[in-house]
This record gives structure tokens, C-alpha cells and sequence, in this order.
């Protein structure tokens, strides 16, 4: 069979985890980073991130995230264009999604070794959430920044955010299996889907739903998905898997999954939803979602045949917004502070 331009092979792509500080240690790295620039992750893990970034703004790098004017658990995300060196010392460029999390980033990179290459002199980022907005960062404005901040801070005794939302936002960070090796329905079966199993959670996930990061490792996410949105969920998820793009959904989670066996049990009806938005990108070894909680309601009424009655409070918008890469990248972005993220024509 021959390729169709509907059936282009994917480009090489890898998750992996750094820490957050000047170190950028590399804690994970899936296995696509074979096939996106030539090491193993038994190679790469334990080295410095910002030791791969070819670009002249290599040591800037980590200070994109050394911004600590959020609660350390908060997560904001970044896309980003930069050229990595390979395991034959060519540099290829990626297009980098990072989502920062508790005391780590999130990296979700994808290869485009046929595009030329140019050193990238300055660090040029779009801002995927909260301000949505482009910003250039120079060694010259990392140094004014640092005097502006120490200023502020001993005018008003307290820290003055560079990059920030109009109200204080829990958000979370999951990394979760490919949903194409996941068992994920589209359709109704009469049963609950297991979904994609969860790979890694900050712990910022106890601050929107009742769980542990720890207690739902390897957990099946879908479970933690109220039930009237586990269809809107896994469809989702379905274009996720088959699409190259960022692409944000609002659905609800379960208040108080029941994760742990033996723990006082909350029915369906009488668990509170939350509602959240979440921003997804997919590489061949899986997924990251970046989730912002917006509100909790309470669980929706049944009719008469069992389905659940959505009131106006527990409307979820079926059309699923997404950003397109390319977009993105090319076209003008608001600054001004955005309620919620937004989509970007």
C-alpha cells in the first residue's frame, strides 16, 4: 500500500520531563527520541536539557520557568521553535510545546529535520495559555527583568509576576498513554471505558479533584471522567491521537473518583462535577494535558430513562476548539489577559 497524502507517516516526537532550575535535568524521556534525534533515553536521561538546544539562547532557556510568582504548582504553557543537536551533531529544528508544573516542565517535542537550519539568536516564545501572547527574550531583558523585579519588590515588599491571568488558576499536568493503544469509545456500549492509563501527574492534581498524584499512576483517566462526558471525552481523545495540532476541551471530572479500594464510596449522583479545560498535545509515545479547573456544579438529574438532564450550569460546549500550530505561530495573538484560554485564528 502507498502512502496517501492522508496517510503521511508521523513525524518523529518524544515526551520528556526536566527539572525546573537552572539544571533543566533530564528526569524522563520517552523512546521517540531515537527516532527524533538519534539517542537513547538511557543517553539523555540524568544530562541537562538545555545542553541539547543548539541556538545561541541555550542558557536562557531555564529562565522562562524560574518565574516563581505563581504557587510553585501552577503550570503555564509555551510554544516554541528551536534547533536540537542530534547524535550525529546536526542540529535539527523542533517545534517544543512545555507545560510548566510543579518543580518540573513538561516537554512534548516534534522533529522537523527538512526544514533549514539558522541559529536561533533570541528566545522567542507563544504563550499557549493565560495572556496568549508572543514574547522575545533576550539575555539584555533577562538582566532588566531580574533589576525590575528586585525593585518592585522593595517598593511593595512582595514579587511582581512577569507572565500572569486576572484571577489565580489551579491547573494540573498529566502525561498519559497513546490513546491509540488505550481503550477508548466513541459510541455507546452500555459500559464504562477504561481510556488511556495515566504515565504522570503533578501533584497539583489534588487541588482539583480529591486524589493523590500517587494513587492514580498507571490509573485508567477515563474513570476519573463524570459519566454524562466519557463519549465527549474519548472522542477527544480520538482526534488528539490523529492530529499534529494543540487542541483544548472542556468536559467534567468527578469531584471524588473512587480511586482507592475501600474508601468511603460518593455514587455518581451525589458527586460533584468539575468543570475543566484542557489543552492536549500528542507525540507517538503519548499524550500531555495541561487541565485548568473553570467551576464545580453539582451532579446532573436523571430522567425517567436513566440519561442525565443537562441544565444550563452543566452545558458543555460540543464544538472542540483548537489551535492550529501553524496559526499560531504566523498570525497576530492578543495580550490583552484572557478569562480563559481561547481559541487563535
Amino acid at each position: 500500500m502507498t502512502l496517501t497524502d492522508e496517510q503521511e507517516p508521523p513525524r518523529p516526537s518524544f515526551l520528556g520531563i526536566h527539572s525546573r532550575d537552572m539544571e533543566t535535568k533530564i528526569l524522563y524521556i520517552s523512546s521517540g527520541c531515537r527516532n527524533a534525534m538519534g539517542f537513547t533515553p538511557a543517553e539523555m536521561t540524568a544530562n541537562q536539557a538545555s545542553g541539547y538546544i543548539h541556538d545561541s539562547f541555550n542558557t536562557i532557556y531555564p529562565t522562562l520557568y524560574m518565574d516563581n510568582s505563581e504557587e510553585d504548582d501552577e503550570s503555564s504553557a509555551f510554544c516554541i521553535y528551536m534547533n536540537l543537536r542530534t547524535a550525529s551533531n546536526t542540529p535539527v529544528l523542533h517545534r517544543v510545546i512545555t507545560m510548566r508544573a510543579d518543580n518540573c516542565v513538561i516537554v512534548v517535542a516534534t522533529a522537523f529535520p527538512e526544514a533549514p537550519i539558522r541559529d536561533r539568536r533570541e528566545l522567542q516564545v507563544q504563550t499557549l495559555d493565560g495572556r496568549l501572547q508572543r514574547m522575545t527574550i533576550s539575555p539584555e531583558q533577562v538582566q532588566l527583568e531580574r533589576r525590575r523585579k528586585e525593585a518592585a519588590q522593595q517598593q511593595q515588599g512582595g514579587r511582581v509576576p512577569l507572565y500572569y491571568a486576572r484571577s489565580r488558576q489551579v491547573k494540573a499536568v498529566l502525561v498519559l498513554e497513546h490513546p491509540e493503544v488505550a481503550e477508548i469509545e466513541t459510541e455507546e456500549s452500555g459500559r464504562r471505558p477504561a481510556g488511556p492509563h495515566i504515565a504522570f501527574s503533578t501533584s497539583s492534581i489534588s487541588r482539583l479533584i480529591d486524589v493523590d498524584n500517587s494513587d492514580i499512576m498507571s490509573y485508567p483517566f477515563m474513570k476519573l471522567v463524570a459519566p454524562e462526558d466519557l463519549l465527549h471525552v474519548g472522542s477527544y481523545f480520538d482526534r488528539l491521537s490523529k492530529s499534529s495540532d494543540v487542541l483544548f476541551e472542556k468536559f467534567s471530572l468527578l469531584q471524588r473518583p473512587n480511586v482507592i479500594e475501600g474508601d468511603v464510596f460518593v455514587s455518581d449522583e451525589e458527586n460533584p462535577r468539575v468543570v475543566v479545560e484542557a489543552l492536549g498535545a500528542n507525540v507517538q509515545d503519548g499524550i500531555a494535558v495541561l487541565i485548568r479547573k473553570l467551576r464545580v456544579v453539582p451532579a446532573p438529574k436523571r430522567d425517567s430513562m436513566g440519561n442525565y438532564i443537562r441544565s444550563r450550569v452543566h452545558e458543555i460546549t460540543e464544538e472542540s476548539g483548537y489551535v492550529s500550530l501553524s496559526e499560531l505561530i504566523s498570525s497576530d495573538v492578543e495580550t490583552t489577559d484572557a478569562g480563559e484560554w481561547e481559541r487563535v485564528f
